[in-house]
C-alpha cells in the first residue's frame, strides 16, 4: 500500500504593525450561464481589499473565486465609488464578469456591505 503524502501548510508570517483601516464584507451570485441541464450560476463572497483614494471618493479592489460546480471562475474588479447609506456609513455597486472557464463567464451586480455595521 502506498504511503498517503502529507500536505504541509506553511503560513508565509507577516507584519502585524500594519492595521486594517477600511474594507467591506460582500457577498454574491452570478446570473445563470450556458442552456439545458448545464444551466447554473455560481456564488462567492469575501472581504474587499483596503480603500484606494479615487476622486473624492475611494474604491475598493476585491479578488475572489466563486464556488464549484465543475469548474470555478475568478472574480477580479474594482469597485464603484462610495455610495452614502446614511448615518456616516457607505456601500459599494460592483458589476463586471467572471473569468472565461468551461467556455462560459458569468455576469454579476451587487453591492458590498456596510462598512463597520456594528459602529
Amino acid at each position: 500500500m502506498a504511503k498517503k503524502k502529507r500536505l504541509k501548510w506553511k503560513l508565509k508570517s507577516k507584519s502585524t504593525t500594519r492595521i486594517q483601516r477600511h474594507v467591506h464584507e460582500f457577498l454574491g451570485s452570478t446570473q445563470l450561464a450556458e442552456e439545458g441541464a448545464d444551466r447554473h450560476n455560481h456564488r462567492f463572497a469575501g472581504v474587499t481589499g483596503q480603500a484606494i483614494p479615487r476622486g473624492k471618493s475611494h474604491v475598493h479592489v476585491i479578488r475572489s473565486n466563486t464556488d464549484f460546480f465543475n469548474h470555478l471562475h475568478r472574480v477580479r474588479i474594482v469597485t464603484g465609488p462610495a455610495i452614502p447609506v446614511g448615518n456616516g456609513k457607505h456601500v459599494h455597486f460592483v458589476r463586471g464578469s467572471t473569468t472565461f472557464n468551461d467556455g462560459h463567464v458569468h455576469r454579476f451586480k451587487f453591492a458590498t456591505l456596510i462598512q463597520k455595521p456594528l459602529l
